[in-house]
């Protein structure tokens, strides 16, 4: 698959599942799996979930405005770099994200986030 489709279907499938499901993202992390959250530290897929599921609000939408990727190592890994607007329920303004995910491929076919960063932009 070409990369820049499989990085536009990887975010799709993210933010899709984090607005509307986030417990379900604990299929795409493993027990390697580190999440770096505004400077915060977390390792594992369920500690992961456990920190995303844990945040202070229940409603959000996502809205992407740019997905860059780049081939990652010999292993057909790809780092994935996530622009963004979230809007909280009840909230008047979006806040501006950036995210960045190295995806590595699994046996059976598919990706898992290895390492995952976060961060809200400030104006």
């Amino acid at each position: 698959m070409d990369p820049d489709a499989l990085a536009k279907a990887f975010v799709e499938h993210y933010y899709t599942t984090f607005d509307t499901n986030r417990a379900g993202l604990v299929t795409l992390y493993q027990n390697e799996s580190m999440l770096t959250f505004e400077g915060q530290k977390i390792q594992g897929a369920s500690n992961i979930v456990a920190k995303l599921t844990s945040l202070p609000f229940q409603q959000c939408q996502h809205s992407i405005t740019t997905v860059d990727c780049q081939p990652s190592g010999f292993n057909g890994g790809m780092l994935v770099f996530v622009s963004g607007n979230l809007q909280l329920a009840g909230e008047q303004h979006a806040l501006k994200f950036s995210q960045m995910f190295h995806l590595i491929p699994t046996p059976q076919g598919s990706y898992y986030v290895l390492n995952d960063v976060f961060r809200l932009n400030y104006a």
